[in-house]
Order: C-alpha cells, then sequence, then structure tokens
C-alpha cells in the first residue's frame, strides 16, 4: 500500500496541449482522478487558439500549474518547457488526448520506490478511437507488436532491447520516470517529434533498469489528428518532419559505442528514414534532393525494393509519380 499522502513523493504529470480543448478536459479529469494524490499537473499550452485555458481554469484545483506559450513553440520546445517545470521526484507524460486509469500512479510509484536505482516504471495500454471507445482488436495487436506480451511482471535490466528495439516502453504516454535520473537540457530539438524514443535512449544509457506493470492502466487515442496518422500517407510534411526526426536519433543510435549489439538494427532504421524522407520530398516535387537519399540509401544496402521503386519513381513523369506516391509509406 502506499503511504500517506503526505509522505507520498510528488510526481509532476506534463501534459503539453494545442488545440484540443474537449479531448483536454478528459486528460485532465483523468489526472485529478488519481487515487495517488500527491501531484502537480502541468498543463503547457502551446498558444491554442481555442478555449484551452477556460476548460483548464474550470477544474479550479490547485495542483493544476497553467503555463501559456506567447507564442507558438513548436511541439518540441512546448514538451519540453513543461518537463522542465517539473519539481517532482517522479514525472510521467500524459498526452492532451489520452487518459488514464485512476490507479495508474499508485500501481506505478511503488516499485520505483521500493527499487531506488530503477529509473522508470511503464505498463501495458488500451487503444481507444476519436470517441474514447475501446479498439480491443487493436489493443491486442499492440500490445503483441511492441512485444509487451513477451514481458514478465517485475525488473528488467536489458533496456537498450526493451526500449529501442522492441520498443516496448510507452514513454509519452504509460510511462513514470524519475526526474533526477534525466538531464533534460540534454535532448537535443533535432529529434522532434521522436523525444519519446530519445528520452528512452537516455534511460538506456543511464545504466539503470525498469519495472514493467502488465496491466492495461492508460488509453492511447487514435485519431486522425494524431502525428503517427498524419505522417502516413495524409500529409506530406509530417512524414518529412518525422524521417528527418528518425535519420537524427537512428544515426546517434547506431554510433553510440555502447549500442553496438544492436548497430544493425539501428543502421537499418536509418536507411528505411532515408527512403521514407525521400517519398516525403518526392510528393512535395523536391526530386533532385530526394535522390540524394536514395542514392545514399541504396550505396549503403545495395538492394531494398522500396528504395529502388521509389528512385524509379523519381525519373517518372511527376503527375504519374504523384499518382503512385499518393499510397506510399
Amino acid at each position: 500500500m502506499l503511504k500517506d499522502e503526505c509522505q507520498q513523493p510528488l510526481v509532476s504529470i506534463i501534459i503539453p496541449t494545442y488545440n484540443r480543448a474537449n479531448y483536454l478536459k478528459q486528460a485532465v479529469a483523468s489526472a485529478i482522478k488519481q487515487s495517488y494524490q500527491n501531484i502537480e499537473i502541468i498543463i503547457s499550452d502551446n498558444c491554442s487558439t481555442d478555449n484551452t485555458q477556460a476548460i483548464v481554469e474550470s477544474f479550479d484545483d490547485s495542483r493544476i500549474r497553467f503555463w501559456r506559450q506567447p507564442e507558438n513553440k513548436g511541439m518540441f520546445a512546448n514538451q519540453m518547457h513543461a518537463f522542465k517545470m517539473a519539481r517532482g521526484k517522479y514525472v510521467a507524460s500524459l498526452h492532451d488526448d489520452d487518459m488514464w486509469n485512476e490507479d495508474f500512479l499508485e500501481k506505478l510509484i511503488p516499485p520505483l520506490e521500493e527499487h531506488p536505482d530503477l529509473i522508470l516504471a511503464f505498463c501495458d495500454q488500451y487503444i481507444i478511437d476519436a470517441n474514447g471507445v475501446i479498439d480491443y482488436a487493436g489493443t491486442q495487436g499492440n500490445t503483441r507488436s511492441y512485444k509487451r506480451d513477451q514481458l514478465a511482471q517485475g525488473v528488467h535490466q536489458n533496456l537498450v532491447k526493451i526500449g529501442l528495439v522492441d520498443k516496448s516502453i510507452p514513454t509519452a504516454a504509460a510511462c513514470v520516470i524519475r526526474n533526477d535520473f534525466v538531464d533534460w537540457d540534454s535532448i537535443p530539438p533535432e529529434v522532434g517529434g521522436m523525444w519519446d524514443i530519445y528520452l528512452t535512449y537516455i534511460c538506456c544509457i543511464s545504466g539503470h533498469g525498469t519495472y514493467y506493470y502488465p496491466e492495461r492502466l492508460t488509453r492511447y487515442r487514435a485519431h486522425e489528428q494524431t502525428d503517427t496518422m498524419q505522417s502516413g500517407s495524409r500529409n506530406a510534411q509530417a512524414k518529412i518532419r518525422k524521417a528527418q526526426n528518425e535519420i537524427f536519433c537512428y544515426k546517434q543510435f547506431m554510433e553510440d559505442a555502447r549500442l553496438k549489439e544492436f548497430k544493425s538494427y539501428f543502421r537499418q532504421k536509418w536507411l528505411e528514414a532515408n527512403t521514407t524522407l525521400a517519398i516525403g520530398l518526392m510528393r512535395t516535387e523536391e526530386v533532385a534532393e530526394a535522390r540524394s537519399y536514395l542514392w545514399c540509401a541504396i550505396n549503403e544496402q545495395k538492394f531494398n525494393l522500396r528504395t529502388i521503386a521509389a528512385l524509379t519513381l523519381s525519373f517518372t513523369p511527376q503527375r504519374l509519380a504523384n499518382q503512385l506516391l499518393g499510397g506510399a509509406k
């Protein structure tokens, strides 16, 4: 059982937000309703144009710390600003469109208190749709895809494989991190939307372990406006940004001698990101620049059907190429 509230360590709940007032209301409510009550809720508003501030003020909870950026700083800067505001022993990221079960913190804080050398604790999660309805098939698929179904409850030390290869740790959505083990200024802006995987990297190279709690204690919302959806076939600029972030991250991972066991894996992900960037550039008709990334990928991996197909398309008349690239990932 947890200690009395006055003896519980403070947990900082980080909620960056932008123009998602309706979803934000549900996210904040799920934070306020935590059975673990010694919390501060840091909401960093990236200069929203909707009624975000009114939604936040409607809660009238002294544990909420609200910050409104004077101008849109971009997703990464807003996220890091919120982390740096944290005063808690532990920090936990909550997307403005996600929700936590009431016992999320209650179940993840005790293992960290019991094992002071662990850097983080994480759990499994539900996938919900835009209306908050659980997608059970998607949930099962998510658990299997990230190999959380293969993880036993308890302490794990092989953090690189769990965090960076299997990507089992939902750092941005279902994870609690020991605040003083992380230098928030060490996360470079080039990681952009990949800040969560880079944060996992920082945790991996820290030498500390993790605790896995296999219950689904959070709800990750999959909807049309998420970065993941936008960077698929819908939004070429989002695709380009994501690929640039991936190239930066995976290049650092594959060059880090501490991660040499998985260098070939990171190299392959780096090459895939080069091809993805090229496809995004071709869709914005920046063909010459796209070819440079494709030639780089081909020179490094010799034969890859996706890369060769993309290079072939770069020499196809633009109108036909655009039609063919419409569904390219």
